[in-house]
């Protein structure tokens, strides 16, 4: 047996901590691969189920989540156009997604607290930690609990919070001109995905009729102010229409398999499997307790409390309900101007009131967007 002396030991432990200090060392000058975040943009329209789309993405552990946080744009400087601001609302989605939240610098008070973000207590990466310590990341939270215990917390929060995220979800409905994302879609420190979520004009129409002043001020930026007020709502409807033909026909063909158009009568039919689909698409698990969440959201009584909170409703029946609301002459007026839309996102058109009472005739038809949508301008150049 190998006897060693004291010297032998101090040499043999003198050259083992060497070793141990030079990869600390190694380790620390080593330049380290940063891990990209994954960026999930989900694109819609007021009105589109679009708040529940967001709270699939919200409630899920591994997402930093906004919804429409180019609303500060709008606000601020509502005497545009959609126009006119589009380019400072890509600049600002842009900076939000790279966590930068110095860009609301231009549209809040010096002084704040998380609570001046638009609608921030409807993501739930504000209401856990680092941005709140009264929850964990992996509880479902609704917004009222949050917003009454977690709004004191410094406007620093959201930029603390959004750096230990691996996935960012925004959810906007201000895109009007969809050729200004271009430089989002190519930006290569960017992982953009884009969820295009649509809904059945009919019912869209319906669903702003009942919210008409809470919108107003964004539907005089979309249409313009000097508008007639009667013909106001069916404008707004003509812009929507086309900003989602638009979208499909311009920007799937850049992005390819990082799109996915969803439609919400789709979800409603089958939340679960739509569900998992979209959590797929953005790489992430489908947690048994986001399922068990889904399962409650959509098979609620009745149409909701609160047009807009994301609360448990019958909500087949809510996509439903403009059939029974609107009269027909609204019906065929809608049907007219999205007739290029409803064709290419397989809504049929009801050709009688008869037809649109009878809720046993479908109108719901299979979507097939490669045959029935328009082909994008820039594929119409190369042909």
């Amino acid at each position: 047996m190998l006897k060693l002396n004291k010297t032998d030991i101090l040499v043999i432990l003198a050259i083992q901590v060497a070793v141990l200090l030079c990869f600390i060392f190694h380790l620390q000058h080593t330049p380290q691969e940063k891990v990209i975040q994954k960026h999930i943009l989900i694109l819609s329209s007021w009105r589109s189920g679009s708040s529940f789309v967001g709270q699939l993405f919200s409630q899920h552990p591994s997402v930093f989540y906004l919804m429409e946080p180019a609303w500060h744009v709008w606000a601020t400087k509502y005497q545009g156009s959609a126009k006119v601001l589009h380019m400072a609302v890509r600049d600002l989605i842009r900076s939000v997604f790279k966590c930068d939240m110095s860009v609301f610098d231009a549209y809040m008070n010096e002084h704040r607290n998380k609570s001046a973000l638009f609608q921030w207590e409807t993501s739930r990466a504000l209401c856990s930690p680092p941005a709140c310590d009264l929850f964990q990341r992996s509880d479902i939270i609704s917004k009222h609990s949050c917003k009454i215990l977690c709004g004191n917390y410094p406007f620093s929060k959201v930029e603390e919070a959004c750096k230990t995220y691996s996935h960012v979800v925004l959810k906007e409905v201000r895109f009007f001109n969809i050729k200004v994302l271009y430089p989002l879609l190519t930006d290569p420190s960017l992982d953009l995905r884009v969820i295009h979520l649509v809904r059945d004009p009919r019912a869209v129409f319906h669903s702003r009729e009942n919210v008409a002043n809470e919108l107003a001020r964004d539907t005089k930026i979309v249409v313009g102010h000097n508008n007639m007020k009667d013909m106001k709502p069916y404008a707004a409807m003509k812009a929507i229409c086309k900003s989602h033909i638009d979208i499909y026909t311009e920007v799937k063909q850049p992005l390819k398999d990082r799109y996915i158009l969803v439609r919400y009568e789709d979800i409603v039919k089958a939340p679960l499997s739509r569900a998992a689909q979209l959590y797929q698409f953005a790489g992430l698990p489908f947690l048994p307790s986001l399922q068990s969440w889904v399962q409650h959201i959509t098979h609620g009584q009745g149409l909701g409390t609160n047009v807009f909170d994301t609360d448990a409703r019958d909500a087949m029946n809510v996509s439903q309900a403009w059939r029974k609301t609107l009269s027909y002459l609204q019906t065929a007026m809608l049907q007219n101007i999205c007739k290029e839309a409803m064709k290419c996102l397989g809504y049929r058109p009801a050709r009688s009131e008869d037809e649109q009472k009878n809720m046993a005739f479908d109108l719901l038809a299979k979507l097939n967007i490669n045959t029935a949508c328009p082909a994008s301008s820039s594929s119409k150049h190369h042909n």
